[in-house]
């Protein structure tokens, strides 16, 4: 097959396809016959209440925790049958709420974590010693606007700065399918808005799929091709992101049912 049969083909396939997903923990079921297509380049928000099964739907996606229920693949290949390693890392990525980096690690090392799924044993071992691939680093981190922090100790850098480490984790990484947490929801709107276009960039850039969990309406607007609701691990509505308004948002955060104590409020 030549490249250019090859890429018509992988074209043709979603990016995500899931059927009837579930999860549950004992007797609590956090999501309940997900179906869901997600093409290639496509840039999809997750939005709902705390609780809905956002953070869960996403670590189904990044391979993290496995579903009770349902099937689910992603570009065609059946994420049930992919173990860790360099398959799954070339994937999927994953920018986690609290970024999860290691504090007393300098920024190169945390970055260098981003590559750690496609190297071997040996070849991460000697990383931790003399880092590889430094002018990747270095070119991700400048693009973020921290380039002289490579050297830092992760630990002195304030929230914003460790963010982008983060980011940067996940650019030298390059999986096909960038998925993020929450990753706005403790930043002010300025702030919010420049990572958040620095995630599309980046998925853009790449030609790969992003798929983000935020409670924002303006930034999903604005930012995303399309919307899927949840509440109660259930998926409400699946919506060209324009279409995202006061209605159907009043409907999926039903603040008169839950209570205003139980859901974070949108700002429309």
């Amino acid at each position: 097959m030549t490249r250019s049969l090859a890429l018509q083909v992988e074209l043709q396939v979603s990016a995500v396809q899931a059927k009837g997903l579930a999860k549950r923990y004992g007797q609590l079921v956090v999501l309940s016959n997900i179906d869901l297509t997600i093409l290639p380049g496509e840039r999809v928000a997750v939005a709902g209440p705390s609780g809905s099964g956002k953070t869960t739907l996403l670590y189904l996606l990044a391979g993290l925790i496995q579903p009770d229920g349902g099937s689910l693949s992603l570009v065609g290949r059946d994420l049930a049958k992919i173990g860790p390693g360099r398959e799954l890392s070339e994937l999927v990525g994953i920018i986690y709420q609290q970024f999860n980096l290691v504090p007393h690690l300098p920024v190169v090392h945390n970055v260098l974590a981003g590559r750690l799924g496609q190297w071997g044993i040996l070849r991460s071992i000697i990383s931790l010693v003399s880092p590889r691939d430094r002018e990747m680093v270095q070119g991700a981190l400048a693009q973020l606007g921290i380039g002289d922090k490579i050297n830092e100790r992760t630990s002195r850098l304030s929230g914003g700065e460790q963010q982008r480490v983060a980011i940067a984790r996940l650019m030298v990484q390059t999986p096909r399918i960038v998925l993020a947490d929450e990753p706005v929801s403790s930043l002010d709107p300025a702030r919010a808005a420049e990572i958040i276009q620095v995630l599309t960039g980046l998925a853009s850039e790449s030609g790969g799929t992003l798929v983000a969990s935020l409670h924002s309406p303006d930034l999903i607007r604005k930012y995303f091709t399309r919307v899927i609701g949840l509440r109660e691990g259930v998926l409400q509505f699946d919506l060209p992101a324009e279409q995202l308004n006061g209605p159907v948002l009043e409907a999926l955060y039903d603040l008169e049912r839950n209570g205003s104590d139980q859901v974070e409020s949108p700002v429309f």
